[in-house]
């Protein structure tokens, strides 16, 4: 007799990765020969800068490949401190609050998870990054979802943060610069939403992941910069895959207050263990040579700003579309909702007709759009550009 595969509630209850999908899929189209014009990775186009990797191949070389702490190298999480008090504007951050793990992906999970019990509710505006309400299900907590459209410049307002407070609020995820919208939070309506998130006794988890990304002179604000009481009731995310193009190596980083970085380092402990030895030698290095750091990240902004001006100006050359001036990060998010379908049957309908790859809005919490990323080279998204607009006249 066949047995029964019965999975739990937990892998039935979770949706894959609709980016990871749409990218397979792309790619397995190139390798079959296909001409793809792939918008829908988030990750940079360049390569990681070689002083990071040759910290990492010395590191090899001297046999640094064994266990370390699981909260992360001691001279990384030093340096971590230090970074945030500087850049940041955090004071008094020690290297017990700082948390190395396996990518920025699993420490805002493991932010969720130290948090957030079975019954618990948390509030994300949308659009969101497509694994925040994953996570949350997974922690068994309940996804609270607040949308903000263009219409709002994709932010949550004050109001809406107020009217989606229950007795069951127990964690506020904001993500500036934004995936998928490229929005940053000003100054001002980060402390609004702090001062209410304080109010109720709400956690902040504040995804930075993309905070050197950003242009315009938009500057990007840490929420735990704010007050000493923000700081306490802020779980500060980020990692080194976008500012150094390091999305293989899987190193994320976490701030918070001492008892909340414990806990995370106690479930990373009989997870993960710690995150990859000698890939975090790499990381230090980047911390540490602060001008070839800073010498590589300009050309690569320099780079993305010149490709998200033209495709900008591209996409609202297109009739049917619009689409607003994204300030950070590496993404558009234009509005296609004129065509009358579903998201997910314009990026499906684009990928087969035109070999273009986007990722639907729906997966972001937001139908009526679609996300591009402009990590990619200037022929590509002249050549997008060309498909799409040829994709949509079929449609007007």
């Amino acid at each position: 007799m066949k047995p029964e595969i019965k999975l739990s509630s937990w892998a039935n209850s979770i949706a894959s990765s609709p980016t990871l999908a749409i990218d397979a899929k792309a790619k397995e189209l190139k390798a079959k020969g296909e001409d793809i014009c792939v918008l829908g990775v988030g990750e940079p186009d360049f390569d990681t800068p070689n002083f990071i990797k040759e910290a990492c191949a010395k590191a090899l070389s001297e046999g640094k490949t064994k266990y370390i702490p699981t909260e992360g190298l001691p001279e990384l999480r030093a340096a971590l401190a230090q970074k945030y008090i500087t850049e940041n504007n955090v004071p008094g951050v020690q290297s017990s609050q700082i948390i190395v793990s396996p990518g920025g992906k699993f420490s805002c999970y493991l932010a969720i998870l130290a948090t957030c019990s079975p019954g618990d509710e948390v509030i994300i505006p949308a659009p969101y990054w497509v694994s925040y309400p994953e996570m949350v299900k997974l922690a068994g907590a309940l996804p609270r979802i607040v949308f903000s459209g263009d219409d709002l410049n994709f932010k949550l307002t004050p109001q809406q943060f107020k009217d989606a407070i229950t007795s069951k609020t127990r964690l506020l995820i904001i993500n500036s610069p934004s995936n998928p919208t490229g929005t940053v939070y000003s100054k001002k309506e980060l402390q609004e939403l702090v001062e209410i998130a304080l109010a109720h006794n709400i956690f902040i988890l504040s995804d930075e992941i993309y905070e050197r990304l950003t242009y315009d002179n938009i500057k990007h604000f840490s929420p735990a910069s704010f007050s000493k009481e923000a700081a306490e009731m802020t779980i500060t995310v980020s990692g080194f895959s976008k500012t150094y193009s390091m999305t293989g190596w899987r190193l994320g980083t976490l701030l918070a207050c001492e008892p909340i970085a414990k806990a995370v380092g106690k479930i990373q402990s009989q997870t993960t263990s710690n995150a990859t030895s000698f890939a975090q030698y790499g990381a230090l290095a980047a911390l540490e040579n602060k001008k070839a750091a800073d010498d590589a990240l300009h050309h690569m902004i320099q780079a993305f700003d010149k490709r998200r001006l033209l495709l900008l100006d591209g996409l609202n050359k297109i009739k049917g579309i619009s689409c607003l001036r994204a300030e950070g990060a590496f993404y558009l998010f234009p509005k296609i909702s004129s065509f009358g379908m579903p998201s997910s049957t314009f990026a499906s309908e684009l990928l087969e007709r035109e070999k273009v790859a986007v990722i639907p809005g729906n997966a972001f919490g937001a139908d009526e759009y679609i996300r591009l990323s402009y990590a990619t080279s200037e022929e590509t998204l002249n050549k997008s550009l060309q498909r799409i607009g040829k994709f949509c006249a079929s449609y007007v």
